[in-house]
């Protein structure tokens, strides 16, 4: 692939590696736990200093979200660049800048679909991660048949006011910001009355309750608005157009929680945690040839999903349209809940363990997060659903 890039390519490589090679600090270059995750927001908290600093040096190349036009944050790099960008990170092991559901799903449907006063108001926050976004689509009555949703939007001349509920809402107890889908016409086809808005989470009426899942923990809310009044210029896109907002804005969520491994810890790998559980020899090798073989497995899996998710996000970068986001989602999922339950058989009776983490060194045991992963195929859509979209849109299968 390297060997057809051009000179002028070639040599925005080597201008990548040498910024990088000055400005990436020694920490930024090590596995990221889970509790130095950079999330930014309007109270940002940074574990170190260099994690802030990282996160200023990226802003100030407009890195953080490299593709997008420099008027709106971005760097204004081609496909191309920002691939060879993402390799270069990818070759020294630096972590992320920056964590952001407004970078992943939101920035790309503004760029499509909002007016130019909102990109200029929203996307250069987004980039510098001064605005930390959560996503409002599943309701109790609405999951994976999203568009019977009944959240309202009511027209009161001048401001929509509303009224309703959204469950599952990742991180909304830390969100400054929530982009909805609501109903704005209730008497159209549930696909058609549809409408996506913004909502600062400080406004009065919103109300956030953290979820406890069965692992103990949960980034999960449910999030109640009562007579909510949002300005009348939060609505993005057309009024009761919200459908294919949405649906794009899914493509790229099922892409990127993938790419992120939905979350979860990855700064211990499999091969270390064996060797701190004493299955390796005196060279470091996996003394079990087939849990060695099907860890080989499990890391080929992982880095070929990385791979396709990479060359999907380049099409997407390129302008053209991806089938590929409910595909790297259904795998993803089934890979990270066999990564973990590999986790727990190489802990062996450690992996029964519920209060500490006697390998990993973070804040929750293996068997938590073997708890957790249990949700990987019903967040962001589930396995089912994928399938089915897989089946009509990539494969192009009748319907029974």
């Amino acid at each position: 692939m390297q060997a057809s890039l051009s000179l002028p390519a070639e040599g925005f490589r080597a201008e990548v590696r040498a910024w990088l090679a000055a400005n990436v600090p020694a920490r930024i270059r090590t596995p990221m736990p889970e509790a130095e995750i950079p999330w930014g927001g309007r109270t940002a908290r940074f574990p170190a200093e260099e994690t802030r600093t990282w996160l200023e040096r990226m802003v100030a190349r407009g890195w953080t979200a490299p593709h997008w036009p420099e008027a709106y944050g971005g760097a204004g790099l081609s496909a191309v660049e920002t691939g060879i960008l993402n390799e270069e990170l990818a070759a020294i092991g630096a972590r992320p800048a920056l964590f952001s559901f407004g970078l992943w799903m939101l920035g790309p449907v503004l760029l499509e679909y909002a007016s130019e006063e909102q990109k200029q108001r929203f996307l250069p926050p987004i980039a510098r991660g001064e605005i930390r976004w959560c996503q409002g689509y599943s309701e109790p009555s609405a999951g994976s048949d999203l568009a019977s949703l009944r959240m309202r939007a009511e027209d009161k001349g001048d401001h929509w006011l509303l009224n309703g509920q959204k469950i599952w809402t990742t991180y909304a107890d830390q969100a400054d910001w929530i982009f909805c889908l609501v109903r704005t016409d209730p008497d159209a086809p549930k696909h058609a009355g549809i409408s996506f808005i913004l909502v600062d989470l400080a406004t009065p009426g919103v109300t956030i309750r953290p979820i406890r899942l069965i692992s103990g923990s949960s980034p999960f809310c449910e999030s109640f608005f009562d007579d909510v009044k949002v300005p009348k210029d939060h609505l993005v896109g057309p009024l009761n157009g919200g459908w294919e907002i949405a649906k794009k804005l899914l493509q790229y969520e099922r892409q990127n929680v993938s790419a992120v491994g939905f979350g979860g810890d990855r700064s211990v790998t499999l091969p270390a945690l064996a060797g701190r559980a004493g299955l390796t020899d005196e060279a470091g090798h996996i003394r079990d040839t087939a849990l060695r073989d099907r860890i080989a497995r499990q890391m080929m899996t992982e880095r070929a999903i990385q791979l396709t998710t990479a060359r999907a996000q380049l099409e997407v970068d390129a302008g053209q349209a991806s089938a590929a986001s409910s595909v790297i989602k259904y795998a993803s999922a089934k890979a990270n809940q066999h990564r973990h339950e590999l986790a727990i058989e190489i802990l062996g009776l450690e992996g029964l363990g519920w209060d500490g983490a006697p390998f990993a060194g973070d804040d929750l045991a293996e068997t938590r997060k073997w708890l957790r992963s249990k949700g990987n195929s019903i967040e962001g859509g589930t396995s089912e659903i994928n399938l089915d979209v897989i089946a009509k849109r990539v494969l192009g299968l009748p319907s029974r």
